[in-house]
């Protein structure tokens, strides 16, 4: 099974030089995150948008990887060997399975940004963390969209993140761990999901933001966040 292993946010991950040279090569494969300073969030309302720059106090990922375990006590042992350059101080990671419920297919093309790489997280709510599965249709229409970006060199990656009832918490305290098992009750400080894009500029971000058919055709909100190098 796939999971997704989080580096929440917090005032190290906000700070400058954040990730270090070593956290970097201690964790490779992990996309990292520039602070909030240069986010945007991106909120939907009656088929509106409207916008907030950051830096923000409730941002919620400073980065994130993906990794393979038998369960979710697998993917917590792995937590549990986070880089101890990062879990001397206070670091909390989420433990996510991924997935997004009705089979939306996650994808990682495994290329790196060329141009700008973009992280938008879609941020949750109450109906994703009820694990509701859109129409089949819906789904199918999001997958084609996916293929689409993929194809076009714009998407990199991307994956739905099941609800925090099956996650947990690893948080560390000068260097010592404990686990805090799901769900969560802080839900806007969660995130549902992510698409990696790689575009020339935050309009081009923007406008792929607007036109991805989301499954939510209600009120919903993403944030954009660069990518670190």
């Amino acid at each position: 099974m796939q999971y997704m292993i989080l580096r929440r946010a917090d005032h190290t991950s906000e700070a400058a030089g954040f990730p270090s040279a070593e956290l970097k090569a201690a964790v490779p494969q992990a996309k990292w995150l520039q602070s909030s300073a240069s986010a945007l969030r991106m909120k939907r309302s009656e088929g509106k948008w409207n916008f907030s720059e950051g830096p923000f106090d409730d941002v919620a990922v400073a980065g994130f990887t993906m990794v393979e375990a038998a369960d979710l006590k697998g993917a917590e042992t792995l937590a549990r060997t986070w880089p101890v350059a990062d879990a001397e101080g206070s670091a909390v990671l989420e433990v996510r399975e991924a997935g997004c419920p009705g089979g939306c297919v996650g994808f990682d093309t495994g290329a790196a940004p060329q141009k700008t790489g973009y992280a938008i997280l879609l941020r949750s709510d109450s109906v994703s963390e009820t694990d509701l599965a859109p129409p089949a249709e819906v789904i199918d229409i999001m997958n084609r969209a996916n293929r689409a970006a993929i194809d076009a060199g714009t998407a990199i990656s991307g994956e739905g993140l099941k609800s925090t009832a099956k996650g947990s918490r690893v948080k560390f305290n000068a260097g010592k761990s404990m686990v805090v098992d799901g769900p969560f009750a802080e839900v806007k400080e969660l995130i549902a999901g992510y698409w990696l894009i790689d575009v020339n500029s935050l309009d081009e971000a923007i406008a792929w933001v607007k036109s991805y058919p989301y499954p939510n055709v209600g009120t919903m909100e993403v944030e954009l966040r660069k990518v670190a190098r």
